[in-house]
């Protein structure tokens, strides 16, 4: 029998990654990046008009370049027959959301609107949606809304219904003309197909959804904004499939400028952490997969719906159908340390790494792998891009303690891989104990297959092992698995993601474990992290906030003299 393949494209934060697998085991044939020609806006529009603090802004078509440039050249690169390629899926970071007109195009698009910068994607770390994120909360707290412990007890300004929101006070010309607002991976596959449904991971983790009872009632929307009462029947309006679901075949134009063949399946659209639990292999409880990269999404299954601080939320059949999938995370990881290399590291270390011929963060990890836990006297909290669990604030800010003017980069490096594991550690134990248990850990992404320390640092920190994914694209591999359920078993695919983890999920045989005299210095280390945590992360000292009030007032000050 004819070998089979399918594509999986992984659209990340800054580019999109096409991956041609083997339906046979998962082998990874062939790959390539696009990166994105407009990046992440975070100062300006492509037209000059400026951005305020806290966004995030992308464009629509750097997207559709990653289908335009990767797949014909993993195509080129394989030699392989599109006859033989049986389905495509993506996956996204999420919520990346935008408005679209009735035609589904991005308001951006419109010559007329482009230069409003609420016309864009709004990528998942747009933040500026805080204030609207904590009056929906302080609402629906007040209200008694039954949705909001499925979200740890706080929906995020990452999310959809707080950007919704935002555009509407912010921009109200582009909400009424907003045909419907979506996740920016279904968007993707409307593009793809001609059809536009919206999937049930995005919808229930981002959007609050629920299978059972749909979105909040339209009086919970009213109690927000008057102008809000019907957002769910019009502008978020659509059917919510589950995943793996046939989207539709794929259009004749796209076959055409992909080089696949027309009416190859295409899945419903995917989260990228999500896409990654089945590539693992992970397809029962008791297994935290961690997809580890700018940021970390923690991914884990139970069997009944437990109410968890500060979880990203619960949705059954989120992940793996037949059971409830939870969902937290950090909002910066590799960016912290990506932060530090760039801003804040001296030139000698610069040079230092290039008379090695290495890169800094190659030469800072082996410098930091020689001290001990604890040697370097130092602690740090893991908040440079804000905290998404188990506090969900936006306004939080990093923070560095013991420094003395003996302090060396790589210290203060891997000062900052402990603060994430301890931020990862805070995860699992909200989980851990209150009911859905965390046994071990999967680790997927860029990171693991990076940084040795960093792992070994996970796996002391949580005192846990931790097996690390086999492949290098393991959200795109998964995405590729949902099309090939998708396609189904008739066209050589399969009837479900489990029957497709089982052929083609892999890890490596290596494991983490962790050193048991590690994991006693880092229970002390932890203890005090945990006092730095609730110390400025639960209000009992807000200086973080206080200090990006001033900074808000004076760039104020200073736009109005000028």
């Amino acid at each position: 029998m004819t070998e089979k393949y399918a594509i999986g494209v992984d659209f990340g934060s800054e580019s999109g990654r096409a991956v041609l697998v083997s339906l046979n085991d998962g082998r990874e044939i062939a790959d390539h990046v696009t990166a994105y020609p407009h990046g992440v806006m975070t100062d300006q529009l492509p037209t000059g008009e400026k951005l305020d603090l806290e966004w995030a802004l992308q464009h629509p078509d750097d997207y559709l370049e990653v289908l335009r440039h990767s797949i014909p050249v993993v195509l080129k690169i394989s030699a392989v027959n599109p006859g033989d390629i049986i389905g495509i899926g993506i996956d996204f970071t999420a919520c990346t959301m935008l408005p679209i007109d009735n035609t589904g195009n991005p308001l951006c698009f419109d010559p007329s609107l482009t230069h409003n910068p609420h016309s864009w994607v709004k990528l998942w770390k747009h933040h500026a949606a805080q204030p609207e994120a904590t009056k929906l909360n302080e609402t629906a707290a007040t209200r008694g809304e039954s949705f909001l412990p499925r979200y740890g007890g706080k929906i995020s300004s990452e999310w959809m219904i707080a950007k919704i929101w935002q555009i509407l006070n912010e921009a109200p010309d582009i909400y009424e003309q907003t045909d419907q607002f979506v996740e920016a991976t279904d968007w993707v596959v409307s593009r793809m197909t001609n059809q536009l449904l919206r999937n049930s991971c995005t919808a229930g983790y981002k959007a609050i959804w629920h299978k059972r009872e749909s979105y909040p009632d339209k009086d919970f929307f009213k109690a927000l904004d008057p102008k809000l009462e019907n957002l769910t029947d019009t502008k978020l309006r659509g059917e919510v499939v589950s995943l793996g679901t046939r989207a539709g075949g794929l259009t004749e134009e796209m076959a055409r400028i992909t080089g696949l063949k027309p009416g190859t399946a295409v899945a419903v659209g995917n989260v990228d952490a999500h896409a990654a639990v089945p590539a693992m292999g992970v397809v029962s409880p008791g297994k935290m997969v961690m997809a580890m990269g700018t940021s970390i999404c923690h991914m884990l299954l139970g069997t009944e719906e437990r109410e968890v601080e500060g979880m990203c939320g619960v949705v059954e059949d989120g992940i793996i159908p037949g059971y409830y999938g939870y969902e937290a995370g950090q909002s910066a990881v590799g960016d912290i340390f990506a932060w530090f290399v760039d801003k804040a590291c001296p030139e000698e270390i610069f040079q230092a790494a290039e008379a090695k011929g290495v890169s800094v963060h190659e030469w800072l990890e082996t410098r930091a792998n020689a001290y001990k836990p604890g040697e370097s006297g130092l602690l740090a909290l893991d908040w440079w891009n804000g905290n998404r669990s188990v506090l969900v604030d936006t306004e939080l800010s990093g923070l560095l303690i013991g420094a003395t003017l003996q302090t060396k980069p790589e210290e203060i490096y891997r000062a900052l891989l402990e603060s994430t594991a301890f931020g990862t550690r805070k995860i699992v134990d909200a989980f851990h104990f209150n009911g859905v248990p965390v046994n071990e850990l999967y680790a997927c992404g860029g990171l693991p297959q990076k940084n040795k320390l960093l792992m070994q640092i996970y796996a002391d920190v949580t005192n846990r092992p931790i097996r690390i994914a086999d492949s290098r694209q393991t959200p795109a591999l998964g995405a590729a698995m949902f099309s090939a359920v998708a396609a189904g078993k008739r066209q050589g695919g399969f009837d479900s993601i489990v029957e497709a983890a089982e052929k083609m999920g892999r890890v490596k045989e290596e494991i983490v474990r962790p050193i048991p005299e590690h994991v006693t210095v880092y229970e002390r280390l932890y203890q005090e992290y945990n006092r730095l945590h609730d110390y400025f992360g639960r209000g009992e000292n807000d200086v973080m906030k206080r200090l990006k009030h001033v900074k808000a007032d004076v760039r104020k000050e200073a736009v109005k003299t000028t």
